[in-house]
């Protein structure tokens, strides 16, 4: 199969000629929207989960802004659900106003999109703009009249729309050639080792995670992606060794391993690790087992007084499970699981396989993201540093997810869809 450079070229970027037609008149703006009735159930349950999510963040958040007397949050107990509460206007906004945009023209900005992304992870190592205190990290870049933003938001975004571009375009010589799904391995690990030199762990298994289940999703057997996991394990393996396992995971997240080993062992903890390392995770446990089975009330957890480092954060559900119980927790978990559920339905019915990929890359990654924020806070997992979908505090990742949604709600207007629909 010979592929035409030019030709690739303008079908990556046919986002370029949609743009032209349309300042031409050779294209009608509203030829761009489509107004047939959205899934209602998908957005019943977005809403629903962004709900709780809010009045959670809220109980968990107003003592530690409380205390904080730092010029930003200047001891104001509601400046992180007003900032959270704004975002979520804007982002419901967006999600509604991205749910009438034809899907077609999601394909063709695929490329670009990706692109750009790749751009700013890159920009951000460059360039990162360094939050007092978390020197490390080079995760986020300041955009004026928004604020710090994580380039990382928009990529992953980003991979499953350009993995389900480019395997819909080319999924017949995929079907021929098994071999073909390497470079596809190939992007997600360029992705993937951009968002790890930002000294993001979680953010790289996140990353891994959804572009091996976009691929997968593209109609790869399982069997191949086995055999492309192993020589990956051999060769990070080898890497490990060379390297040097304290080199790859820096200081203080290989002692959040140690700490995670002893827990799941049952092994005492120092004092030392107590009062470092472990001490999250401490405190998380804490939370949880106080919770019992019906919690302790809403705004009445212990735990977020000081104890929990910003609640709000990445260990919102402990105070979630401390509030609210086991009960109303697992209740939660429900809806989370129930909202992946029906994203999947409807990137089975989609029209075409872009749009079922991206609908399903899209769920996938929030169920994947709410299951290993929920492993973190249980310690079933180390402590990655990674946030709670729709729960933790984060204005702009808030918008990107509320974006993502918009996306889901707009392959649901697909026609198909319709009469498949009983």
């Amino acid at each position: 199969m010979k592929l035409d450079a030019k030709k690739e070229f303008k079908a990556h970027f046919g986002i370029f000629n949609i743009i032209a037609d349309v300042f031409t008149g050779r294209r009608k703006i509203r030829d761009l929207f489509n107004t047939n009735p959205m899934d209602i159930t998908f957005l019943a349950l977005v809403i629903a989960v962004l709900t709780i999510g809010i009045i959670m963040m809220f109980s968990a958040s107003y003592v530690n802004a409380w205390y904080d007397s730092s010029p930003t949050v200047d001891n104001d107990p509601y400046y992180y659900i007003k900032n959270q509460a704004l975002f979520a206007v804007i982002g419901i906004a967006l999600m509604i106003g991205v749910s009438f945009v034809k899907p077609d023209v999601f394909r063709q900005a695929s490329s670009l999109i990706a692109v750009i992304s790749l751009l700013l992870l890159v920009y951000v190592l460059i360039n990162p703009y360094i939050i007092p205190g978390k020197e490390e990290f080079k995760r986020w870049m300041w955009v004026p009249g928004i604020g710090s933003f994580q380039p990382s938001e928009i990529a992953k975004l980003a991979i499953v729309m350009l993995l389900a571009f480019s395997m819909e375009r080319y999924h017949k010589l995929i079907e021929e050639k098994w071999w073909m799904i390497v470079p596809y391995v190939g992007v997600v690990l360029v992705f993937c080792a951009l968002v790890y030199a930002e000294n993001h762990v979680s953010g790289t298994v996140l990353m891994f995670g959804i572009g091996i289940a976009t691929i997968y999703f593209g109609g790869v057997r399982i069997h191949k992606l086995v055999y492309i996991a192993i020589i990956a394990a051999l060769v990070v393996g080898v890497i490990v060794i060379a390297l040097n396992a304290e080199k790859i995971l820096e200081g203080y997240a290989s002692q959040r391993i140690s700490v995670w080993l002893k827990l799941l062992g049952g092994e005492d903890l120092t004092t030392e690790e107590k009062q470092g390392s472990g001490w999250q995770s401490l405190q998380s446990l804490y939370a949880i087992g106080s919770g019992g089975l019906f919690g302790l009330g809403f705004g009445n957890s212990k735990q977020k007084h000081m104890y929990i480092p910003e609640p709000q954060n990445d260990f919102v559900f402990a105070v979630v499970c401390e509030e609210l119980g086991f009960i109303r927790a697992m209740l939660i978990i429900l809806l989370f699981v129930l909202l992946v559920g029906r994203g999947f339905v409807i990137g089975l019915r989609a029209k075409t396989r872009y749009e079922a990929m991206l609908a399903m890359g899209i769920s996938f990654q929030v169920g994947l993201q709410a299951a290993l924020n929920i492993a973190v806070v249980t310690a079933t997992i180390p402590n990655t540093g990674i946030s709670l979908p729709f729960f933790s505090y984060g204005g702009t990742s808030l918008v990107m997810l509320l974006l993502e949604m918009g996306v889901v709600l707009a392959i649901s207007r697909n026609g198909e869809r319709k009469k498949k629909n009983a």
